[in-house]
């Protein structure tokens, strides 16, 4: 009765009967959109907008909701999983299966034949040189394909010189190894086969099988209770789990929740290697530290190197945005001396601080980020170290001199972060949430690296992280295009490693991946791949030489 009263009174207000007519259809509308708004479904839609922007400003623990993780890390939006499915594509396509029946029918250093094209007595510097390589098996037969992971370099220990040579593989057994004649004198080479064919095929099929060769460890306090459980990027249990997500980035982590205590209470974590691997026996053999780097031109003599009087293309000044060939220079006398552009020394204090004077500094990445830190602090007396609180190598690292105004921070990358020490993750949080919180002007400058903590995962997480990183530089230019993005790429290290693992070939598959991501964004790139091999130091953490000279080359793209 009263609605009857309701309606009549306001079609009063309306004695034309077009307007009567036009009301009467807005009232349904309201009424039908009102309904709608009630229902079920569109309620969680409305709430998973709302989620999704609060998560933009930050990372959020959830606790989940399901007693299982999924087998992979959380689906992203379409145009991210078909970018990492494109590039997935290729990468399978590079690194075809190979079969593998004994070690007989693998590559063998000793029956291949390496035949320089074109001898000569002398070359001049700055030539080409280049090398004809025919690999054959331990049979001695001629091998129909390629595939085998190669390391090419030149060196001249007297004078302290290095450089690496290019591999081009013609995917039929063939290969051209091309050296370019950096400097004067006697140049020895050098062909490492580090993989086979058929272990590179091998090692790619084993990382992708599976996120579990890593255990994480996470630790859960309470007041005074502390309680570990098992984390990781996914978990095969039926236990209740706290589950950490970035939705926008679509970045999981998960752990098993600890008895009546919040999914907050997680507050450290460690790692140990799981006693797991998707390799046969049998090709473990091509594992064995004998069959890894085995000397491909033993033989070779050295070629002799003279001036020629050659004029020299003029070079500009380094800066972002450039493209750096492989190689991309070479070491004399422990220098670094860039093959694309006119470097300028920074040998001197003064000379450091003038460049630093005003800029904030953000290094973001692992641990061979960090040794910038540790040698700049050596190096340059007036950067004193400001104790961020915390405990361990991990926690985050500062640089202040008050009076220059220069700041310069160390922060480790987010999941997964491989080690046995115990580390905070209170502050934990991934580097494109890290970006999203730099302003950005013309004296900031961020470098960036990732890599060797990702090698033991399949390749998909990789690829997610690079990409997220990307987009997060894309947001940094447009609200601050002067701000200067260097990327580090990843160290070669030590052979010895659980190549399972470990093996450099991980690392140089990761590389090519950060160079497709990257390529069309104003960054600088530091070879840091390049110069360890140049170098010639195969451990992930390289000496302080080393370290100088990547600092030079990030002094010569910020000033």
């Amino acid at each position: 009765m009263m609605e009857k009263i309701f309606i009549h009174r306001i079609l009063t207000l309306f004695p034309n009967a077009i307007a009567r007519k036009l009301l009467l259809m807005l009232i349904f509308i309201l009424i039908f959109w009102v309904i709608y708004l009630a229902s079920k479904d569109h309620t969680e839609l409305l709430f998973s907008l709302e989620n999704h922007i609060t998560l933009n400003q930050g990372n959020i623990f959830k606790k989940s909701s399901h007693s299982e993780a999924p087998l992979c890390p959380a689906v992203s939006p379409k145009e991210t999983e078909l970018r990492i499915k494109d590039i997935m594509e290729k990468l399978d396509q590079q690194i075809p299966p190979r079969p593998f029946t004994h070690v007989n029918t693998t590559t063998s250093a000793t029956h291949s034949t390496a035949t320089i094209l074109n001898p000569q007595d002398t070359y001049c510097r700055g030539d080409q040189l280049d090398i004809l390589l025919e690999v054959r098996d331990h049979l001695g037969r001629r091998k129909q394909y390629g595939g085998d992971f190669l390391r090419a370099r030149m060196s001249s220990p007297a004078l302290m010189a290095g450089a690496s040579g290019k591999v081009t593989d013609f995917s039929n057994g063939t290969y051209l190894v091309s050296f370019t004649l950096f400097w004067e004198g006697q140049v020895s080479l050098s062909l490492l086969l580090i993989h086979p064919s058929e272990g590179v095929s091998a090692l790619w099929r084993a990382r992708n099988q599976g996120c579990d060769k890593i255990i994480f460890i996470g630790l859960f306090a309470n007041r005074t209770s502390n309680v570990f459980t098992e984390c990781g990027l996914t978990l095969n249990t039926n236990a209740e789990l706290c589950q950490y997500m970035d939705d926008r980035d679509h970045e999981a982590f998960y752990c098993v929740r600890p008895q009546h205590m919040p999914c907050e209470a997680l507050t450290h974590m460690t790692t140990r290697t799981r006693n797991i691997s998707y390799l046969s026996k049998e090709e473990w053999s091509l594992f064995h530290r004998s069959n890894i780097g085995v000397e491909m031109m033993k033989n070779f003599t050295p070629v002799e190197v003279v001036p020629c009087d050659k004029s020299e293309n003029i070079k500009k000044n380094c800066q972002i945005g450039m493209k750096t060939p492989f190689p991309s220079g070479y070491t004399l006398k422990k220098m670094w001396i860039t093959a694309f552009c006119k470097q300028i020394k920074f040998n001197e204090t003064k000379n450091i601080n003038d460049c630093l004077e005003r800029k904030l500094i953000y290094l973001m990445g692992d641990s061979t980020l960090r040794q910038w830190i540790y040698y700049l602090q050596k190096a340059v007396k007036t950067l004193k170290y400001f104790d961020h609180h915390g405990a361990g190598i991990f926690k985050t690292h500062v640089l202040l001199d008050v009076e220059r105004h220069i700041l310069i921070q160390w922060k480790k990358h987010g999941h997964p972060f491989v080690t046995k020490k115990l580390f905070s993750v209170k502050d934990e949080n991934y580097i494109p949430r890290e970006i999203d919180r730099v302003a950005g002007d013309k004296n900031t400058a961020i470098v960036i690296t990732l890599g060797q903590h990702f090698r033991p995962f399949p390749i998909n997480i990789f690829i997610r992280r690079a990409i997220n990183i990307q987009k997060a530089i894309e947001r940094l230019f447009l609200r601050s295009p002067e701000t200067k993005v260097i990327l580090k790429t990843e160290n070669t290290r030590e052979i010895h490693q659980n190549a399972e693992m470990f093996s450099d070939f991980h690392g140089y598959i990761q590389n090519l991946i950060i160079r497709d991501i990257f390529v069309d964004l104003n960054v600088g790139i530091i070879d840091a791949w390049d110069m360890k091999i140049a170098y010639c130091t195969n451990n992930a953490h390289p000496p302080d030489y080393v370290i100088q000279n990547q600092i030079g080359m990030f002094l010569n793209y910020i000033c």
